[in-house]
């Protein structure tokens, strides 16, 4: 998984590596209030510490962290990733036994620059990591949790089909270093087919 790409029409996820930090730190720099509620590496030691945890993640097998590369001028516009990767013990005999991809997981630490901003970057992104998990990885579920407080976030999930499954208190550190109540959505395979054709319907409209 550590060198898995994956491109669309308007944008491609490679691989985070240690040559994108410039960039991430200049796409993160557009317009800083942008992130009331997401943590973003503002500066070059915060992006640096932000790349190398993120690999060190991947490393570990727990996350497959990509830098989102806009094709028209191939500059980096921000950052996504898959974490929280679980398999689980499935016992011998069983048909999933043995299965080295994951069974569910997390699509998190997602932000755009402000020129990536109200363009198809984030639907086609999201279109992309779903079908991947659903469709190669055959998971069987991806949680996506965002700040309570961010409505327009939340709003953003429900769109693309996120189901609400309630409020984790005190779940995560927030982007203004206070203990974060998360709203939880997740999306099953079950519902998978209606998700995928409301991200492609969303995007041939763009």
């Amino acid at each position: 998984m550590d060198d898995l790409t994956l491109q669309g029409a308007s944008i491609r996820l490679e691989p985070l590596e240690h040559r994108h930090i410039d960039e991430l730190v200049a796409a993160a720099a557009e317009d800083p209030p942008l992130y009331r509620w997401s943590p973003t590496p503002q500066g070059q030691a915060n992006a640096t510490r932000y790349v190398e945890t993120a690999m060190a993640w991947r490393d570990e097998g727990s996350a497959v962290p990509f830098a989102i590369v806009r094709l028209a001028d191939d500059v980096v516009v921000g950052s996504t990733r898959f974490f929280n990767l679980e398999r689980w013990a499935w016992p011998p005999g069983h048909p999933s036994h043995g299965r080295a991809a994951p069974d569910v997981g997390e699509i998190g630490y997602t932000w755009l620059g402000r020129s990536a901003i109200r363009t198809p970057a984030n639907t086609e992104a999201k279109l992309l990591m779903l079908a991947h998990a659903f469709d190669v990885w055959e998971v069987l579920r991806i949680c996506l949790h965002t700040d309570a407080r961010n409505e327009r976030s939340r709003a953003a999930i429900q769109r693309i089909g996120g189901r609400f499954e309630g409020i984790l208190r005190a779940h995560r550190i927030a982007a203004d270093h206070i203990p974060r109540d998360s709203a939880r959505y997740s999306i099953v395979a079950a519902e998978w087919p209606g998700v995928k054709a409301r991200l492609q319907q969303r995007l041939s409209a763009t």
